[in-house]
């Protein structure tokens, strides 16, 4: 049984197996956007700052 493997990813691994330094910028890019350092304090107080929603933003009764 094959296992399938999209175009894009078939491209994908082939491009980089040619251009190995986009590897490197990858990681930096990956750091810049998503890998940030977690403050738990700072992650407790947001969520006990959080102001409950009501169910039905409209509804005048609740």
């Amino acid at each position: 049984m094959a296992i399938y493997e999209s175009e894009h990813t078939k491209f994908m691994r082939e491009w980089l197996e040619k251009h190995p330094q986009e590897l490197e910028e990858q990681k930096k890019g990956r750091a810049l956007w998503w890998d940030k350092p977690q403050d738990l304090d700072s992650t407790a107080r947001n969520a006990q700052s959080r102001v409950p929603v009501k169910p039905y933003y409209y509804d005048a009764n609740h």
